[in-house]
């Protein structure tokens, strides 16, 4: 009898979520950063070998919202814990050590009243000289009472992935596939290009700008012979972040295109024509009903 279940990715911004369900996929489905607050939205990830299906759901990092658009964040959070079978904890074990932070500590209390497995992943162990000197913070977690398991491994450098497997394979319900094998995630090739783009975007700029953008695609044109057009706005809340954007003679806004669209070109393996617009939406972070537009 096969296996079939949901497994919620969650933890604090930066702790490598992201790099985690990439790592277990073998593949870059989830854009990743040095910015905290890559991930925006859920991001489904589809691991299926001859016995079981574990479906990932990369979360937001957790945190106290301060506009509506983090609020609305949170909320995918708060949804991918009510459909999973089981939460994965991610901490960065280099930065907090053996200490759970308020925030974590709140969210660890909620998740456990759900009931479902809660298995603590402590990540990038690789930055200790010795593994064996993360045995304190195993012990440290263990005190806590809220975790199931806990995991020392190294997401970047995917230390432990068939392991993390068997042991997530434990707490899967026996059931059908609810997906094909072949698939990798239900989202749509649109999601996954404006991610790249945004990823660029993060990448390219400097303290709280690229906070302040996002990513919509006005046109995504496909041919049968010929590059694929797509056209896309990056959206910002004021002129003065626009003009940053863009750049001198349109040099940045140039630059962080033509590094999106060789990534959009592997990842659709088609060749694409790329045209960036920057547009200025002012408080759209704060503006409910311009967030459901854009699909939080």
């Amino acid at each position: 009898m096969t296996k079939a279940g949901y497994i919620a990715i969650v933890g604090r911004p930066n702790v490598g979520k992201s790099t985690l369900m990439n790592a277990i996929l073998g593949t870059k489905l989830s854009i990743v950063t040095p910015k905290p607050q890559t991930t925006r939205k859920q991001v489904l990830g589809i691991h299926s070998d001859d016995e079981k299906q574990i479906v990932f759901i990369d979360t937001p990092g957790i945190l106290s919202p301060k506009y509506e658009m983090q609020r609305l964040m949170m909320e995918y959070v708060d949804t991918a814990l009510e459909s999973a079978d089981a939460i994965l904890f991610l901490v960065d074990v280099k930065k907090y050590g053996g200490e759970i932070d308020e925030e974590s500590r709140e969210f660890l209390e909620l998740a456990k009243q759900t009931g479902k497995p809660i298995i603590a992943i402590l990540n990038k162990i690789d930055l200790y000289e010795d593994v064996k000197s993360t045995l304190p913070i195993i012990a440290e977690y263990s005190k806590t009472g809220y975790f199931e398991e806990i995991i020392p491994m190294s997401a970047l450098h995917k230390t432990y992935i068939d392991s993390l497997l068997a042991t997530l394979g434990k707490y899967m319900p026996e059931g059908e596939f609810f997906f094909d094998p072949e698939e990798l995630s239900t989202q749509n090739e649109r999601f996954f290009v404006s991610e790249i783009i945004r990823e660029k975007v993060f990448l390219s700029l400097s303290e709280e700008l690229p906070y302040a953008s996002d990513i919509v695609i006005t046109q995504f044109r496909e041919k049968d012979n010929g590059k694929w057009y797509i056209s896309a706005d990056v959206l910002v809340e004021r002129k003065s972040q626009k003009i940053i954007i863009v750049g001198k003679g349109g040099e940045r806004i140039k630059q962080i295109g033509e590094k999106a669209r060789i990534d959009i070109e592997k990842h659709l393996e088609q060749p694409v024509y790329l045209e960036l617009y920057v547009k200025v939406k002012d408080n759209w972070r704060n503006n409910k009903n311009y967030l459901k537009s854009l699909g939080y």
